[in-house]
């Protein structure tokens, strides 16, 4: 099958097949200076470690409006088993099948088109427009967004607004916009104890036994209720790991991971805080160590939103759900700056799964609703 005559699509090709596998760009930011620099973008490739970055920026005056996104791919997995080729675009039934094509390549090409589509009809407009782009969200997503972040803040660059392209969609294109996110938060655990003979448990000291009541603990306390945007606070544990293998031997130590997805209830030192509390409370040696992989942060009701919210009515008819749920995004590293952050992207159904694929229409319709984005805007 042909091609469809789009521009994004033909861009998005051309992206999907360049194998960028966390924290490698294989070339797709290249791709898009090219692009942006002959829209008058002046283009900063910014390395960090192994991350390649792209901030690029078109005028020097507020407000600055800003799309970011990333160019990095999780790995496609047993090749075998997809249809196709993941890093070859296939075009079937209307559908464009290869690893990134919903997260988020198909959002990086809607941006481009969208930016020179609107920039073409308003070569004089006001306030700035900017792209914020990174190889490393997939990953440890510490030299990427992050460290941009930290660049343009130490030389008084600040962004207004930013729509990220991840794929906030559920069954619908802009069914649901994503205006803010839980923040997240791990700890790593160790209970030391004393190896001995299960026969003889008053010689020895059961890590696993002083962490049993502990655990139950904190899966039974009610974090909170949430509140009018985010759910409740989830607490999960992703590993426990105890024992020598052998039968009849009770461990020296068990170590274990847990998670907190959290709200606006909390700051990551409060809920550390009475997370110790629970701790102390038991007769338990331990020690704990933390991870934070972003605060939550929440967009309020605003001229951001407000666009969103029309550029998706204006081309579905429908009112789209705002939504603080799923995982966590670079967002959480754009908006402690104080700038207001939406996502708006493809369907999400397929990410990071075998067969991952895209909608055709759906990439040629957020064109269009990034597009007017910008007109209600600048």
């Amino acid at each position: 099958m042909p091609t469809p005559p789009a521009p994004e699509i033909d861009l998005l090709r051309d992206l999907v097949a360049r194998p960028s596998v966390t924290p490698d760009d294989a070339g797709c930011q290249q791709l898009l200076t090219e692009r942006l620099e002959a829209m008058g973008f002046v283009c900063e490739t910014l390395v960090f470690g192994e991350v390649t970055n792209l901030w690029a920026r078109r005028g020097k005056q507020s407000p600055v409006l800003c799309f970011a996104g990333h160019t990095d791919v999780v790995p496609p997995g047993d090749e075998t088993e997809w249809s196709s080729d993941p890093f070859v675009p296939t075009l079937k039934d209307g559908l464009l099948f290869g690893r990134g094509t919903a997260d988020m390549k198909s959002g990086l090409a809607a941006m481009t088109v969208a930016l020179e589509r609107f920039i073409g009809a308003n070569p004089e407009h006001s306030g700035s427009l900017a792209l914020l782009i990174t190889s490393d969200e997939e990953g440890r997503a510490r030299d990427g967004t992050l460290r941009v972040v930290e660049t343009l803040q130490s030389r008084d660059e600040h962004i207004d607004w930013c729509v990220l392209g991840e794929p906030s969609s559920q069954s619908e294109l802009g069914d649901l916009i994503r205006v803010g996110r839980r923040g997240s938060l791990s700890g790593m655990l160790t209970v030391n104890g004393i190896q001995g003979h299960v026969a003889y448990p008053q010689l020895a000291d059961n890590p696993i036994r002083r962490f049993a009541p502990v655990l139950a603990e904190l899966h039974e306390l009610e974090w909170d209720k949430g509140n009018e945007f985010f759910p409740p606070t989830s607490f999960q544990v992703v590993d426990i790991q105890s024992g020598i293998g052998a039968p009849n031997v009770t461990p020296a130590s068990l170590s274990a991971r847990f998670n907190f997805r959290y709200s606006t209830v909390w700051n990551h030192e409060s809920l550390k805080q009475r997370v110790h509390e629970v701790f102390d409370a038991h007769d338990i040696d331990y020690e704990l160590n933390w991870h934070l992989s972003g605060e939550p942060f929440l967009t309020a009701p605003g001229r951001l939103i407000d666009a969103t919210v029309q550029a998706v009515k204006e081309h579905t008819g429908k009112d789209p759900e705002l939504s603080t749920g799923g995982g966590t995004s670079d967002g959480r590293f754009i908006a402690p700056s104080g700038t207001d952050v939406v996502e708006l992207g493809p369907i999400n159904a397929s990410i990071h799964k075998i067969d991952e694929h895209v909608r055709v229409d759906d990439v040629v319709q957020l064109t269009a609703m990034y597009r007017r984005i910008m007109e209600l805007l600048l």
